[in-house]
C-alpha cells in the first residue's frame, strides 16, 4: 500500500471525533456520574506528553486536560484546572477568591480510566 492521507483514512489511521464515555465517582458518601467525552491519543498528545515530562510537570494532568474534551473536541480543562496550581505557582482561586484546589482524586482516576478505555490502554492479546 502506498500511503496517502485516503488511504491511512481508510485504514482508520486518523483519530475521528471525540468518543463518549459516562464516568462514575464519588466524594464521600455521595456517588456522581456524567458524560465526558475523550479525544483519542495522537501525535498531538504524544508531543504533550514529552513537553510535559520535559518540564517536570505532571503527565497525568496533562493527558486529562488534553484528551477530556467537549463534544466538537475542544478541551474543558487547563492544567491549572486539573492541578490546583497556575503556571506561576499560585493556587487557582474561585469566583469568590477562594483556593479552589485540584480535582478531587476520584474524579481524577474516573477521568484517566476513561481514556485508557477509549485508547485500549494496557489491555494485550492473550498468547496463543
Amino acid at each position: 500500500m502506498t500511503l496517502t492521507v485516503e488511504s491511512l483514512r481508510d485504514q482508520g489511521a486518523f483519530t475521528g471525533p471525540p468518543v463518549k464515555r459516562e464516568i462514575t465517582w464519588t466524594v464521600g458518601e455521595q456517588e456522581y456520574k456524567g458524560d465526558v467525552y475523550v479525544r483519542r491519543l495522537s501525535y498531538h498528545s504524544a508531543v504533550t506528553d514529552v513537553q510535559s515530562l520535559n518540564g517536570g510537570g505532571d503527565i497525568g494532568a496533562a493527558r486529562i486536560a488534553h484528551c477530556i474534551v467537549d463534544e466538537a473536541g475542544k478541551p474543558i480543562f487547563t492544567l491549572a484546572d486539573v492541578t490546583g496550581v497556575n503556571a506561576d505557582g499560585s493556587p487557582v482561586l474561585d469566583e469568590d477568591g477562594n483556593e479552589r484546589g485540584a480535582l478531587c482524586s476520584e474524579l481524577s482516576l474516573a477521568l484517566l480510566v476513561a481514556i485508557s478505555e477509549v485508547n485500549q490502554l494496557g489491555k494485550t492479546d492473550a498468547p496463543s
